[in-house]
Protein backbone atom coordinates (compact mmCIF):
# COMPACT_ATOMS: atom_id res chain seq x y z
CA UNK A 1 0.00 0.00 0.00
CA UNK A 2 1.33 3.44 -0.88
CA UNK A 3 1.98 6.26 1.57
CA UNK A 4 -0.84 8.30 -0.02
CA UNK A 5 -3.30 5.49 0.58
CA UNK A 6 -2.13 5.27 4.20
CA UNK A 7 -2.79 8.98 4.69
CA UNK A 8 -6.27 8.70 3.14
CA UNK A 9 -7.04 5.76 5.43
CA UNK A 10 -5.94 7.71 8.50
CA UNK A 11 -8.05 10.74 7.52
CA UNK A 12 -11.13 8.63 6.82
CA UNK A 13 -10.78 6.91 10.19
CA UNK A 14 -10.96 10.23 12.03
CA UNK A 15 -14.24 11.03 13.69
CA UNK A 16 -16.55 13.20 11.64
CA UNK A 17 -16.46 16.11 14.09
CA UNK A 18 -12.65 16.12 13.89
CA UNK A 19 -12.54 16.06 10.10
CA UNK A 20 -14.92 19.02 9.87
CA UNK A 21 -13.67 21.01 12.86
CA UNK A 22 -13.81 24.75 11.96
CA UNK A 23 -10.52 26.53 11.30
CA UNK A 24 -11.85 30.10 11.15
CA UNK A 25 -14.55 32.02 12.97
CA UNK A 26 -16.56 32.16 9.74
CA UNK A 27 -16.92 28.35 9.84
CA UNK A 28 -18.31 28.29 13.40
CA UNK A 29 -22.09 27.89 13.19
CA UNK A 30 -24.73 29.23 15.53
CA UNK A 31 -22.39 31.37 17.65
CA UNK A 32 -22.41 34.70 15.80
CA UNK A 33 -23.04 36.55 19.08
CA UNK A 34 -19.54 35.40 20.13
CA UNK A 35 -17.57 35.21 16.89
CA UNK A 36 -18.57 38.64 15.55
CA UNK A 37 -17.37 40.61 18.65
CA UNK A 38 -14.17 38.56 18.77
CA UNK A 39 -13.41 39.30 15.11
CA UNK A 40 -14.09 42.99 15.68
CA UNK A 41 -11.77 43.02 18.67
CA UNK A 42 -9.05 41.46 16.50
CA UNK A 43 -9.62 44.09 13.79
CA UNK A 44 -9.36 46.87 16.37
CA UNK A 45 -6.35 45.23 18.04
CA UNK A 46 -8.15 45.36 21.40
CA UNK A 47 -7.64 41.77 22.48
CA UNK A 48 -7.93 41.12 26.20
CA UNK A 49 -5.35 39.14 28.15
CA UNK A 50 -7.89 36.57 29.45
CA UNK A 51 -11.15 35.11 28.13
CA UNK A 52 -13.80 32.85 29.61
CA UNK A 53 -15.79 30.74 27.14
CA UNK A 54 -18.79 29.02 28.73
CA UNK A 55 -21.73 27.02 27.45
CA UNK A 56 -23.10 23.50 26.90
CA UNK A 57 -20.85 20.72 25.72
CA UNK A 58 -20.06 20.41 22.05
CA UNK A 59 -21.06 23.95 21.06
CA UNK A 60 -17.61 25.20 19.99
CA UNK A 61 -15.83 26.59 23.07
CA UNK A 62 -12.51 24.78 22.69
CA UNK A 63 -12.62 25.07 18.90
CA UNK A 64 -13.13 28.85 19.17
CA UNK A 65 -10.26 29.05 21.65
CA UNK A 66 -7.96 27.34 19.13
CA UNK A 67 -9.17 29.65 16.35
CA UNK A 68 -8.52 32.68 18.55
CA UNK A 69 -5.00 31.41 19.23
CA UNK A 70 -4.51 30.93 15.49
CA UNK A 71 -5.69 34.48 14.81
CA UNK A 72 -3.37 35.95 17.43
CA UNK A 73 -0.22 34.12 16.32
CA UNK A 74 -0.70 34.41 12.55
CA UNK A 75 2.22 36.23 10.90
CA UNK A 76 -0.28 38.68 9.40
CA UNK A 77 -2.11 39.08 12.69
CA UNK A 78 -3.59 39.68 15.02
CA UNK A 79 -6.24 39.19 12.35
CA UNK A 80 -9.82 37.84 12.26
CA UNK A 81 -8.94 35.75 9.19
CA UNK A 82 -5.76 33.64 9.59
CA UNK A 83 -3.74 33.28 6.41
CA UNK A 84 -3.45 29.50 6.70
CA UNK A 85 -0.02 29.55 5.10
CA UNK A 86 2.43 30.70 7.78
CA UNK A 87 4.10 28.19 10.11
CA UNK A 88 1.89 29.07 13.06
CA UNK A 89 -1.31 28.63 11.01
CA UNK A 90 -0.12 25.28 9.68
CA UNK A 91 0.82 24.10 13.17
CA UNK A 92 -2.62 25.04 14.53
CA UNK A 93 -4.57 23.74 11.53
CA UNK A 94 -7.24 21.07 11.82
CA UNK A 95 -4.81 18.16 11.53
CA UNK A 96 -1.64 20.08 12.36
CA UNK A 97 1.01 18.97 14.85
CA UNK A 98 0.25 21.77 17.29
CA UNK A 99 2.36 24.69 18.45
CA UNK A 100 4.75 24.73 21.38
CA UNK A 101 3.48 28.22 22.23
CA UNK A 102 -0.19 27.19 22.47
CA UNK A 103 -0.57 24.95 25.50
CA UNK A 104 -3.84 23.11 26.12
CA UNK A 105 -4.43 21.92 29.67
CA UNK A 106 -7.20 19.59 30.79
CA UNK A 107 -8.12 20.90 34.21
CA UNK A 108 -9.97 17.68 35.03
CA UNK A 109 -6.58 16.03 35.57
CA UNK A 110 -4.35 19.09 36.07
CA UNK A 111 -6.42 21.37 38.29
CA UNK A 112 -4.54 21.18 41.55
CA UNK A 113 -2.46 23.83 43.23
CA UNK A 114 0.82 22.16 42.22
CA UNK A 115 -0.22 22.20 38.56
CA UNK A 116 -1.17 25.88 38.87
CA UNK A 117 2.20 26.74 40.41
CA UNK A 118 4.02 24.88 37.64
CA UNK A 119 1.98 26.80 35.03
CA UNK A 120 2.72 30.10 36.76
CA UNK A 121 6.46 29.45 36.74
CA UNK A 122 6.56 28.52 33.05
CA UNK A 123 4.22 31.31 31.97
CA UNK A 124 6.80 34.05 32.46
CA UNK A 125 9.10 32.55 29.83
CA UNK A 126 8.55 34.11 26.42
CA UNK A 127 7.14 32.25 23.40
CA UNK A 128 9.54 30.13 21.37
CA UNK A 129 8.56 31.23 17.86
CA UNK A 130 5.18 32.94 18.02
CA UNK A 131 3.86 36.33 19.01
CA UNK A 132 2.05 35.12 22.13
CA UNK A 133 2.20 32.23 24.56
CA UNK A 134 -1.41 31.13 24.95
CA UNK A 135 -2.82 28.81 27.62
CA UNK A 136 -6.15 27.11 26.81
CA UNK A 137 -7.52 25.67 30.06
CA UNK A 138 -10.33 23.27 29.25
CA UNK A 139 -12.90 22.17 31.86
CA UNK A 140 -11.84 25.17 33.92
CA UNK A 141 -14.50 24.52 36.56
CA UNK A 142 -12.42 21.52 37.66
CA UNK A 143 -9.61 23.75 38.88
CA UNK A 144 -9.60 23.75 42.68
CA UNK A 145 -10.04 27.02 44.61
CA UNK A 146 -6.43 26.74 45.73
CA UNK A 147 -5.37 26.30 42.10
CA UNK A 148 -7.33 29.37 41.03
CA UNK A 149 -5.79 31.39 43.85
CA UNK A 150 -2.33 30.30 42.72
CA UNK A 151 -3.15 31.56 39.21
CA UNK A 152 -4.77 34.78 40.34
CA UNK A 153 -1.70 37.00 40.23
CA UNK A 154 -0.53 35.89 36.80
CA UNK A 155 -4.06 36.16 35.37
CA UNK A 156 -4.49 39.61 36.90
CA UNK A 157 -1.15 41.05 35.75
CA UNK A 158 0.28 38.80 33.01
CA UNK A 159 3.35 39.60 30.90
CA UNK A 160 2.74 41.18 27.51
CA UNK A 161 3.31 37.89 25.72
CA UNK A 162 0.80 35.86 27.76
CA UNK A 163 -2.88 35.11 27.02
CA UNK A 164 -5.35 32.91 28.90
CA UNK A 165 -8.50 31.26 27.52
CA UNK A 166 -10.68 29.37 29.99
CA UNK A 167 -13.37 27.02 28.64
CA UNK A 168 -16.03 25.55 30.91
CA UNK A 169 -19.55 24.19 31.02
CA UNK A 170 -20.09 25.54 34.56
CA UNK A 171 -18.90 29.15 34.75
CA UNK A 172 -20.43 29.64 38.20
CA UNK A 173 -17.75 27.31 39.61
CA UNK A 174 -14.96 29.58 38.40
CA UNK A 175 -14.16 31.80 41.38
CA UNK A 176 -15.30 35.40 41.09
CA UNK A 177 -11.81 36.89 41.29
CA UNK A 178 -10.85 35.02 38.11
CA UNK A 179 -14.13 35.73 36.30
CA UNK A 180 -13.83 39.46 37.01
CA UNK A 181 -10.49 39.56 35.19
CA UNK A 182 -11.73 37.88 32.00
CA UNK A 183 -13.99 38.77 29.10
CA UNK A 184 -16.87 36.32 29.41
CA UNK A 185 -18.48 34.96 26.23
CA UNK A 186 -21.43 32.57 26.77
CA UNK A 187 -21.93 30.02 24.00
CA UNK A 188 -25.37 28.63 23.21
CA UNK A 189 -26.90 25.48 21.74
CA UNK A 190 -27.17 25.62 17.96
CA UNK A 191 -30.71 26.17 16.56
CA UNK A 192 -32.21 23.05 14.91
CA UNK A 193 -32.59 24.65 11.48
CA UNK A 194 -28.95 25.80 11.38
CA UNK A 195 -27.73 22.41 12.57
CA UNK A 196 -29.86 20.53 10.05
CA UNK A 197 -28.50 22.58 7.14
CA UNK A 198 -24.95 22.02 8.35
CA UNK A 199 -25.45 18.26 8.61
CA UNK A 200 -26.91 18.22 5.10
CA UNK A 201 -23.73 19.90 3.80
CA UNK A 202 -21.55 17.38 5.63
CA UNK A 203 -23.51 14.44 4.20
CA UNK A 204 -23.18 15.94 0.72
CA UNK A 205 -19.42 16.26 1.21
CA UNK A 206 -19.27 12.62 2.32
CA UNK A 207 -21.17 11.61 -0.86
CA UNK A 208 -23.50 9.28 1.06
CA UNK A 209 -27.26 9.61 0.41
CA UNK A 210 -29.30 10.35 3.51
CA UNK A 211 -33.11 10.28 3.61
CA UNK A 212 -34.72 13.64 4.37
CA UNK A 213 -36.55 12.56 7.57
CA UNK A 214 -33.26 11.31 9.06
CA UNK A 215 -31.74 14.74 9.63
CA UNK A 216 -34.44 15.94 12.10
CA UNK A 217 -33.86 12.72 14.08
CA UNK A 218 -30.11 13.39 14.23
CA UNK A 219 -30.68 17.00 15.27
CA UNK A 220 -33.05 15.85 17.99
CA UNK A 221 -30.58 13.21 19.21
CA UNK A 222 -27.79 15.80 19.32
CA UNK A 223 -29.85 18.19 21.43
CA UNK A 224 -28.31 21.32 19.88
CA UNK A 225 -24.72 20.17 20.35
CA UNK A 226 -22.73 20.18 17.12
CA UNK A 227 -20.26 17.57 18.34
CA UNK A 228 -22.99 15.21 19.62
CA UNK A 229 -24.95 15.57 16.38
CA UNK A 230 -21.84 14.92 14.31
CA UNK A 231 -21.09 11.80 16.38
CA UNK A 232 -24.62 10.48 15.76
CA UNK A 233 -24.34 11.27 12.06
CA UNK A 234 -20.94 9.55 11.93
CA UNK A 235 -22.46 6.41 13.43
CA UNK A 236 -25.27 6.39 10.86
CA UNK A 237 -22.91 7.00 7.94
CA UNK A 238 -20.62 4.21 9.13
CA UNK A 239 -23.50 1.72 8.98
CA UNK A 240 -25.00 2.96 5.71
CA UNK A 241 -25.59 0.43 2.96
CA UNK A 242 -25.94 0.86 -0.79
CA UNK A 243 -29.13 2.86 -0.30
CA UNK A 244 -27.42 5.21 2.13
CA UNK A 245 -28.93 6.12 5.48
CA UNK A 246 -32.63 5.22 5.43
CA UNK A 247 -35.33 6.37 7.84
CA UNK A 248 -35.96 2.81 9.04
CA UNK A 249 -32.27 2.31 9.80
CA UNK A 250 -32.05 5.59 11.70
CA UNK A 251 -35.12 4.95 13.86
CA UNK A 252 -33.94 1.42 14.68
CA UNK A 253 -30.41 2.52 15.54
CA UNK A 254 -31.33 5.64 17.50
CA UNK A 255 -34.24 3.97 19.27
CA UNK A 256 -36.87 6.45 18.10
CA UNK A 257 -40.45 5.39 17.44
CA UNK A 258 -41.42 4.94 13.82
CA UNK A 259 -43.61 7.78 12.61
CA UNK A 260 -46.23 5.29 11.40
CA UNK A 261 -46.82 4.10 14.98
CA UNK A 262 -47.23 7.67 16.18
CA UNK A 263 -49.66 8.43 13.35
CA UNK A 264 -51.66 5.31 14.21
CA UNK A 265 -51.97 6.07 17.92
CA UNK A 266 -52.91 9.72 17.30
CA UNK A 267 -55.56 8.65 14.79
CA UNK A 268 -56.89 6.14 17.32
CA UNK A 269 -57.10 8.88 19.95
CA UNK A 270 -58.97 11.11 17.51
CA UNK A 271 -61.45 8.33 16.68
CA UNK A 272 -61.85 7.26 20.30
CA UNK A 273 -60.96 3.72 19.19
CA UNK A 274 -59.83 1.77 22.24
CA UNK A 275 -59.26 -1.48 20.33
CA UNK A 276 -56.87 0.19 17.89
CA UNK A 277 -55.08 2.08 20.68
CA UNK A 278 -54.36 -0.97 22.80
CA UNK A 279 -53.45 -2.92 19.69
CA UNK A 280 -50.75 -0.34 19.00
CA UNK A 281 -49.53 -0.65 22.59
CA UNK A 282 -49.19 -4.39 22.02
CA UNK A 283 -47.24 -3.75 18.80
CA UNK A 284 -44.91 -1.41 20.68
CA UNK A 285 -44.16 -4.00 23.35
CA UNK A 286 -43.94 -6.98 20.99
CA UNK A 287 -41.67 -5.00 18.69
CA UNK A 288 -39.15 -4.52 21.48
CA UNK A 289 -39.62 -0.75 21.73
CA UNK A 290 -38.95 0.97 25.03
CA UNK A 291 -42.32 2.16 26.43
CA UNK A 292 -40.67 5.24 27.93
CA UNK A 293 -39.18 6.18 24.58
CA UNK A 294 -42.58 5.67 22.93
CA UNK A 295 -44.26 7.96 25.47
CA UNK A 296 -41.51 10.56 25.01
CA UNK A 297 -41.94 10.49 21.23
CA UNK A 298 -45.72 10.64 21.62
CA UNK A 299 -45.39 13.73 23.82
CA UNK A 300 -43.16 15.31 21.18
CA UNK A 301 -45.80 14.60 18.52
CA UNK A 302 -48.59 16.07 20.66
CA UNK A 303 -46.47 19.17 21.21
CA UNK A 304 -46.08 19.62 17.45
CA UNK A 305 -49.82 19.11 16.93
CA UNK A 306 -50.64 21.68 19.61
CA UNK A 307 -48.42 24.24 17.91
CA UNK A 308 -49.97 23.42 14.52
CA UNK A 309 -53.46 23.85 15.95
CA UNK A 310 -52.52 27.26 17.37
CA UNK A 311 -50.26 28.41 14.51
CA UNK A 312 -51.22 26.84 11.13
CA UNK A 313 -48.08 28.29 9.47
CA UNK A 314 -45.79 26.90 12.21
CA UNK A 315 -43.58 25.05 9.70
CA UNK A 316 -42.92 28.20 7.68
CA UNK A 317 -41.97 30.05 10.86
CA UNK A 318 -39.59 27.30 11.96
CA UNK A 319 -41.60 26.35 15.05
CA UNK A 320 -41.67 22.68 14.02
CA UNK A 321 -39.22 20.74 11.89
CA UNK A 322 -40.88 17.94 9.88
CA UNK A 323 -40.87 16.88 6.22
CA UNK A 324 -43.61 18.18 3.92
CA UNK A 325 -45.52 14.87 3.63
CA UNK A 326 -45.54 14.39 7.40
CA UNK A 327 -46.67 18.00 7.84
CA UNK A 328 -49.85 17.41 5.83
CA UNK A 329 -50.78 14.38 7.97
CA UNK A 330 -50.11 16.33 11.14
CA UNK A 331 -52.32 19.20 10.01
CA UNK A 332 -55.17 16.75 9.47
CA UNK A 333 -54.56 15.20 12.90
CA UNK A 334 -54.52 18.60 14.61
CA UNK A 335 -57.83 19.48 12.95
CA UNK A 336 -59.44 16.17 13.96
CA UNK A 337 -58.38 16.33 17.59
CA UNK A 338 -58.85 20.02 18.37
CA UNK A 339 -56.90 22.26 20.77
CA UNK A 340 -58.71 21.21 23.97
CA UNK A 341 -58.29 17.49 23.32
CA UNK A 342 -54.64 17.96 22.34
CA UNK A 343 -53.90 20.02 25.45
CA UNK A 344 -55.55 17.49 27.73
CA UNK A 345 -53.81 14.54 26.04
CA UNK A 346 -50.42 16.25 26.28
CA UNK A 347 -50.92 16.92 30.00
CA UNK A 348 -51.91 13.31 30.65
CA UNK A 349 -48.97 11.93 28.64
CA UNK A 350 -46.54 14.30 30.37
CA UNK A 351 -47.83 13.25 33.80
CA UNK A 352 -47.68 9.61 32.80
CA UNK A 353 -44.09 9.99 31.58
CA UNK A 354 -43.12 11.35 34.99
CA UNK A 355 -44.85 8.44 36.71
CA UNK A 356 -43.04 5.92 34.48
CA UNK A 357 -39.68 6.73 36.07
CA UNK A 358 -38.89 3.79 38.27
CA UNK A 359 -42.16 2.01 37.42
CA UNK A 360 -42.02 -1.77 37.77
CA UNK A 361 -44.41 -2.30 34.84
CA UNK A 362 -43.86 0.24 32.05
CA UNK A 363 -46.42 -1.50 29.84
CA UNK A 364 -49.11 -1.09 32.47
CA UNK A 365 -48.25 2.58 32.84
CA UNK A 366 -48.46 3.04 29.05
CA UNK A 367 -51.87 1.35 28.94
CA UNK A 368 -53.13 3.53 31.78
CA UNK A 369 -51.99 6.66 29.94
CA UNK A 370 -53.89 5.59 26.83
CA UNK A 371 -56.99 4.75 28.87
CA UNK A 372 -56.98 8.20 30.48
CA UNK A 373 -56.68 9.90 27.11
CA UNK A 374 -59.55 7.83 25.71
CA UNK A 375 -61.91 8.46 28.65
CA UNK A 376 -62.47 12.19 29.19
CA UNK A 377 -65.78 11.37 30.91
CA UNK A 378 -63.83 9.91 33.84
CA UNK A 379 -62.62 13.40 34.79
CA UNK A 380 -64.68 16.38 35.86
CA UNK A 381 -62.25 19.23 35.22
CA UNK A 382 -62.66 21.97 32.64
CA UNK A 383 -60.31 20.42 30.07
CA UNK A 384 -62.14 17.11 30.22
CA UNK A 385 -65.44 18.95 29.67
CA UNK A 386 -64.03 20.83 26.66
CA UNK A 387 -62.64 17.58 25.31
CA UNK A 388 -66.05 15.91 25.61
CA UNK A 389 -67.68 18.86 23.83
CA UNK A 390 -65.16 18.63 20.99
CA UNK A 391 -65.82 14.92 20.69
CA UNK A 392 -69.55 15.54 20.48
CA UNK A 393 -68.99 18.12 17.76
CA UNK A 394 -66.88 15.63 15.81
CA UNK A 395 -69.36 12.80 16.45
CA UNK A 396 -66.71 10.64 18.08
CA UNK A 397 -67.69 7.96 20.60
CA UNK A 398 -71.02 6.37 21.43
CA UNK A 399 -73.86 8.74 22.26
CA UNK A 400 -76.71 7.27 24.33
CA UNK A 401 -80.13 7.75 22.65
CA UNK A 402 -82.46 10.03 24.53
CA UNK A 403 -85.81 8.39 25.34
CA UNK A 404 -88.81 10.48 24.23
CA UNK A 405 -90.63 12.16 27.09
CA UNK A 406 -94.16 10.87 27.77
CA UNK A 407 -96.89 13.03 26.26
CA UNK A 408 -99.27 14.34 28.90
CA UNK A 409 -102.70 15.55 27.82
CA UNK A 410 -103.20 18.66 29.91
CA UNK A 411 -106.59 19.37 28.36
CA UNK A 412 -109.64 18.23 30.28
CA UNK A 413 -111.90 15.34 29.17
CA UNK A 414 -114.39 15.98 26.37
CA UNK A 415 -117.70 17.55 27.26
CA UNK A 416 -120.38 15.04 28.22
CA UNK A 417 -117.90 12.29 29.13
CA UNK A 418 -118.01 11.13 32.67
CA UNK A 419 -114.74 10.21 34.28
CA UNK A 420 -114.76 7.74 37.09
CA UNK A 421 -112.46 8.73 39.88
CA UNK A 422 -111.33 5.94 42.18
CA UNK A 423 -111.94 6.62 45.85
CA UNK A 424 -108.80 6.94 47.92
CA UNK A 425 -107.88 3.88 49.97
CA UNK A 426 -108.70 4.24 53.69
CA UNK A 427 -105.76 4.74 55.98
CA UNK A 428 -104.51 1.65 57.81
CA UNK A 429 -106.05 1.08 61.21
CA UNK A 430 -103.86 1.91 64.19
CA UNK A 431 -102.33 -1.02 66.11
CA UNK A 432 -104.67 -0.65 69.13
CA UNK A 433 -107.70 -0.90 66.84
CA UNK A 434 -106.44 -4.11 65.30
CA UNK A 435 -105.89 -5.61 68.75
CA UNK A 436 -109.47 -4.74 69.76
CA UNK A 437 -110.86 -6.57 66.75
Amino acid sequence: MSVGADIVGVVSSLALYRRYRPETFAEVIGQEHVTDPLQQALRNNRVNHAYLFSGPRGCGKTTSARILARCLNCEQGPTPTPCGECQSCRDLARNGPGSIDVIEIDAASHGGVDDARDLREKAFFGPASSRYKIYIIDEAHMVTPAGFNALLKVVEEPPEHLKFIFATTEPEKVIGTIRSRTHHYPFRLVPPGTLRDYLAEVCESEAIPVAGPVLPLVVRAGGGSVRDSMSVMDQLLAGAGEAGVTYEMATALLGYTDGALLDAVVDAFAAGDGAATFGIVDRVIEGGHDPRRFVTDLLERLRDLLILAAVPEAADKGLIDVPADVLERMRAQATRLGPAELSRAADLVNTGLTEMRGATSPRLQLELICARVLLPAAYGDERALLSRLERLERGVGPVAPVAPAPVVDVAGPPVGVQVEVAAPAPPPAPPWARRCV
